[in-house]
């Protein structure tokens, strides 16, 4: 295991959960995630790429919601979680992530490398 994969899999912990409403995807938009996590998903096709792009959605959201769910990047987990990305519907975990959290998260992503789904 990589220490990326380990700094990865520790941050995933870290952040706080809570229940979406089903069937909304307000959130599930073009994001980036970094080379490491786009490794862990599904190979899509350049098309399912643009076709996702084109809608403003992402190539992993299918009809019944995201298909990747268990391994979603950061940012997506990040969605509801903190003031910075809140909830269209309002929709949050009891305690927000902790600011250090977050900042870690946001490093993270940082320094590594980005591709856009």
């Amino acid at each position: 295991m990589t220490p990326n994969h380990r700094k990865l899999e520790d941050l995933r912990r870290r952040i706080p959960s809570f229940t979406c409403i089903v069937g909304c995807h307000d959130c599930c938009g073009p994001v980036t995630a970094s080379s490491e996590e786009v490794a862990r998903l599904p190979v899509k096709t350049e098309a399912e790429h643009e076709a996702a792009l084109a809608e403003l959605s992402c190539p992993y959201l299918g009809r019944h919601g995201c298909e990747v769910y268990a391994e979603r990047p950061l940012i997506c987990r990040l969605f509801g979680t903190t003031p910075r990305l809140l909830c269209p519907n309002g929709q949050r975990p009891v305690y927000m992530i902790d600011t250090r959290t977050e900042t870690e998260i946001h490093q993270f992503l940082a320094r590594t490398r980005q591709v856009l789904l």
